[in-house]
Parts: structure tokens; sequence; C-alpha cells
């Protein structure tokens, strides 16, 4: 897997991470926790892509 094709394939899981951070901040019930995890799984995936890129 080439660097490039390695970045691609986290922007696809922080895309579908904000997506789900969405849903979650509209569905009434969601422990603010759930939402919390998903915010930092989207942070690190974007500090990973951030370093990639810098590379």
């Amino acid at each position: 897997m080439t660097v490039a094709s390695h970045i691609a394939e986290l922007r696809k899981k922080h895309e579908h991470l904000s997506d789900m951070v969405e849903r979650a901040q509209r569905a009434p019930g969601t422990p603010d926790q759930e939402i919390a995890t998903l915010k930092k799984q989207k942070l690190k995936l974007k500090e990973e892509i951030t370093r990639l890129s810098d590379a």
C-alpha cells in the first residue's frame, strides 16, 4: 500500500466518523461519552493524515 492510498483510506474513515458524529448528535438518546469517543477517534485519524501528508 502506498502512502497516498493509505491517506485516502484514512480520509474515507474520517468522513465516515464525521457522519457517525452528526447522526449521534441528532439522536436524542445518544450518550455524551459515545459522541466524545467518536470525536477522539476522528481527531486521531486527522492527526495521522496530517502526519503522513507532511512526511
